[in-house]
């Protein structure tokens, strides 16, 4: 008894190699196992469930829809495989390839708007009062409806009525821009839009960022001589890279799924100048009733969001400190 106590004792003691517990403790342990797996599935099942019905299936569908001729008011029956054509077709369709061109120059709203966030996120965090005033007014855009955003743009970039160009003629500049107008300045006036209402949730993540550098960092730097630029460029921007790849692959994706400003705004005009390929699907799906042309342009948005995940999940290896 005493050599059994001593063992008890030992936190080191492990049971013999042929110890076998009973069978009642097994049935009570996978029982129990059991249960955890059930209650996680329950609460993993309704997000499981949604995402399954109104992500998994949609894509899948759209997969083989693209190589149909469906037209929904026709129901499933008439729909015919036509393989590739879709795609095929819309290789020359100038609207589609000049909307893909409109929404690959979108892609510079991303790292225009990371850069000035990035700015007004030092500012306010070093020499601004009333810092959190500053937070809600910045990142109220961001929680505005869109289409209200659109509609008062719609009045201020009113090529002779609009205040903007109001306050540009009193200013003394004769022929200001026409805006959304404009063939070419609708695009521009769209990604200065865009910048606007991203800036205040981007401005967010980067003052928390900010927030989580060691100050003696920027003491250190101060001792040696470096200047605010210099630390700039070699403390903070290196130290908000997790932020700035996150913000990134967010603004991205973004980019490519803008639809109700679009809409709201110009309807992709003038002359298809701010059309964008979410805007064309809608069209073709729901205007020109060719859903499965517009699966076709679904499945090419998809692949490419894809690629470009894929080429920042890789790059970021090279700059993203952790």
């Amino acid at each position: 008894m005493e050599q059994l106590s001593e063992l008890d004792k030992n936190d080191n003691y492990e049971p013999p190699k042929n110890y076998k517990p009973s069978r009642e403790k097994e049935k009570k342990s996978k029982v129990a196992k059991w249960k955890d797996t059930l209650s996680g599935y329950m609460f993993i099942g309704p997000m499981l469930i949604g995402s399954t019905i109104l992500v998994l299936f949609p894509i899948v569908a759209s997969f083989f829809l693209s190589m149909t001729d469906w037209n929904f008011v026709t129901g499933l029956d008439g729909a015919n495989f036509v393989g590739l054509a879709n795609f095929t077709a819309l290789l020359s369709d100038t609207v589609f390839l000049k909307g893909l061109a409109n929404n690959f120059l979108l892609l510079l709203v991303v790292p225009i708007g990371l850069f000035a966030s990035l700015l007004l996120a030092v500012i306010i965090n070093k020499k601004v009062y009333m810092k959190d005033t500053f937070k809600v007014i910045y990142f109220m855009p961001y929680i505005s409806s869109t289409v209200a955003i659109a509609l008062v743009f719609q009045v201020l970039f009113h090529p002779t009525a609009g205040p903007v160009n109001q306050i540009l003629l009193s200013l003394g500049i004769e022929n200001p821009p026409l805006w959304i107008a404009d063939i070419n300045w609708a695009l521009p006036s769209v990604m200065i839009i865009m910048i606007w209402t991203q800036i205040g949730f981007q401005l967010i993540l980067y003052i928390a960022a900010l927030q989580n550098i060691p100050k003696e960092l920027y003491e250190a730097a101060e001792i040696d001589g470096a200047s605010t630029w210099y630390q700039f460029r070699k403390i903070t921007v290196p130290l908000v890279t997790p932020t700035t790849f996150l913000l990134l692959i967010q603004g991205l994706v973004h980019t490519f799924k803008v639809f109700d400003l679009v809409k709201v705004l110009t309807n992709g005009g003038p002359a298809n100048s701010t059309n964008i390929p979410v805007l064309y699907l809608y069209q073709q799906a729901f205007e020109q009733l060719k859903t499965g042309y517009a699966s076709a342009i679904a499945v090419i948005l998809f692949l490419l969001l894809i690629g470009f995940t894929l080429i920042q999940w890789l790059g970021q290896k090279k700059w993203v400190n952790y």
